[in-house]
């Protein structure tokens, strides 16, 4: 292997291996332990794999059969990991998270039954071009299936509410790089098949460099930071949680599950606790039990003012609380009125 061979196997190859143990890391040890962490850390995982066959297969041409059909399948589930990536850390809807499962239920037995009876070695004119074609337009159709989810947390971004976040540049890299390495494999046949590789080392490394600049450049401006790092939580990444928050009090309406717990909310939104409750004592000055109160309350006065069919009781358990008791004594404690005095005043009214 010539030298400049030599250089360009060990950085496509390096990007890959790191790329797997970042997969491992995110998947496995990465806390808190919110399932976006696992599908971004599966991802990864497939890619590397898809990577790492291609760097292989480049420098060896008489790569065995089974390695090839191993890293195509692989292939098969980058798209669709991202997509759960995506839509488990921007979903409005919350409550639905069983959804991937329904995809796996499709594309795993899929897999298998082409893996099966349509072994690489034994049918390859049906793996070139249409198995191969096939598995590249199920990668991209999962990755426009991404862009609502995109849209959701760019337009605050773009209509200058938030301003851009690590984990927003993070996003943004990943789903560019996604589609810029899927071009590369996808139009392999228009330029060199090793493409692919160096692009996703590029792009590991780049997005690792920007992660780290953006970090350095945060504490440079406010020199404070990282003296208080674990005091206070930085005012952009503040505003982005509080979007996600409200997101999951307002549509998913969280707050009517009378279990509902700080650790529950702090994992949808893939924050550690402290960290919840951090946000809410310091940005929106309320405890945890204050905060989701008042929009059980809330919800409550609505239903207090249209529907007479409810008893005071079942529209307290409606709204999340576990006891008539306590329902009461919130009630009262927020609004200075009875939940009976407040419905009297708002019919009389009427």
């Amino acid at each position: 292997m010539e030298v400049s061979n030599e250089l360009l196997f060990f950085f496509s190859a390096l990007g890959a291996f790191n790329g797997f143990l970042l997969g491992l890391y995110f998947a496995i040890i990465k806390k808190p332990k919110h399932i976006s962490n696992i599908f971004l850390g599966t991802m990864l995982i497939f890619m590397s794999i898809r990577i790492g066959k291609s760097v292989l297969f480049y420098f060896n041409e008489n790569l065995a059969y089974g390695y090839l059909q191993f890293g195509l399948t692989a292939c098969l589930f980058i798209g669709p990991f991202l997509y759960f990536y995506f839509r488990s850390l921007y979903s409005t809807h919350q409550k639905n998270i069983h959804y991937w499962q329904k995809h796996l239920a499709i594309l795993v037995p899929l897999m298998l039954v082409v893996n099966v009876v349509f072994p690489f070695e034994q049918n390859i004119d049906l793996w070139r071009p249409y198995f191969i074609d096939i598995i590249y337009l199920v990668w991209f159709g999962y990755m426009i299936l991404c862009l609502p989810y995109i849209y959701h947390f760019l337009n605050p971004l773009i209509r200058n509410e938030i301003s851009l976040t690590s984990q927003t540049l993070w996003d943004i890299s990943l789903f560019i790089g996604n589609f810029v390495i899927w071009a590369a494999f996808f139009f392999c046949g228009f330029t060199s098949y090793i493409l692919g590789a160096l692009l996703f080392s590029f792009m590991f490394y780049l997005m690792a460099f920007q992660l780290i600049s953006w970090k350095k450049q945060r504490i440079k401006n406010d020199p404070t930071q990282e003296k208080y790092k674990n005091k206070k939580i930085d005012k952009n990444q503040a505003q982005f949680i509080i979007i996600k928050l409200e997101v999951l009090m307002k549509e998913d309406r969280q707050y009517i599950n009378p279990n509902l717990k700080l650790i529950d909310l702090a994992s949808d939104l893939n924050i550690l606790p402290h960290t919840l409750s951090q946000l809410l004592n310091d940005n929106l000055g309320k405890s945890f039990s204050t905060f989701v109160n008042e929009y059980r309350i809330d919800h409550a006065k609505k239903i207090l003012q249209n529907n007479v069919n409810l008893t005071l009781e079942a529209i307290g358990y409606d709204c999340g609380f576990n006891s008539k008791s306590t329902f009461f004594s919130t009630f009262k404690k927020m609004t200075g009125q009875t939940p009976s005095v407040y419905q009297k005043q708002t019919r009389t009214s009427s």
